[in-house]
């Protein structure tokens, strides 16, 4: 097993937003800035690997009668302890993300690595797993983020980039702009004709 290709398969051979589709409620509702992109894409793969660790440290002593439960209650932990550590260091990204910090503990892209990857496999490995997920899922809410921000504010990480004069797209950063930024995104990714094709269709996006 190559730890590098743990990493890297969640970056574009399964990417948990654009190859998986998961994880969509947060993508579409926090990407109309890049800060929130950001703090999302941090948080869930804080709690990724930290549960991936003790997931795959416990995965022989938890029973499998109970173990989805159990996986609950452990990642309850660590987003209980981002929630505590954002609210006391950044108040606004806190207030910002707002209900999907504490809705991290169902996010399918946590419990669908904890069931398929941690569960099977050592904690070397499950941390390179949770870093390529989450790196992977981060990075499509920048991408998404950005194309929003910058289109439907003309800003970027709060600062201008359109100029004063320049008419931003306001729909970009009201809910329908989410729908469409992600079906162009996908559509791009899937394009067989662009120039990304021979590379992703290699890595696994058809």
């Amino acid at each position: 097993m190559s730890l590098v290709n743990e990493f890297t398969k969640g970056i574009i051979k399964e990417n948990p937003l654009f190859r998986l589709v998961l994880g969509t409620c947060p993508s579409l509702a926090l990407t109309t800035s890049v800060d929130n992109a950001i703090g999302m894409g941090a948080a869930l793969t804080a709690v990724l690997v930290a549960s991936n660790i003790v997931i795959s440290a416990l995965r022989k002593v938890i029973p499998d009668s109970v173990r989805i439960p159990s996986y609950v209650v452990i990642i309850a932990t660590f987003v209980s302890m981002v929630e505590m550590i954002m609210h006391a260091f950044t108040p606004a990204l806190f207030k910002s993300l707002g209900v999907f910090i504490p809705l991290i503990v169902v996010n399918c892209i946590i419990l669908g690595r904890a069931e398929s990857f941690a569960n099977k496999n050592g904690i070397l490995p499950s941390i390179f797993d949770g870093l390529g997920m989450g790196a992977g899922y981060a990075l499509a809410l920048l991408i998404m983020a950005t194309f929003r921000e910058v289109l439907g504010a003309g800003t970027f990480l709060g600062h201008s980039v359109l100029g004063l004069e320049a008419n931003s797209a306001l729909i970009m950063i009201l809910p329908p702009g989410a729908f469409i930024t992600l079906g162009c995104v996908l559509g791009f990714l899937n394009c067989r004709s662009c120039w990304l094709a021979p590379c992703l269709v290699r890595g696994g996006v058809r």
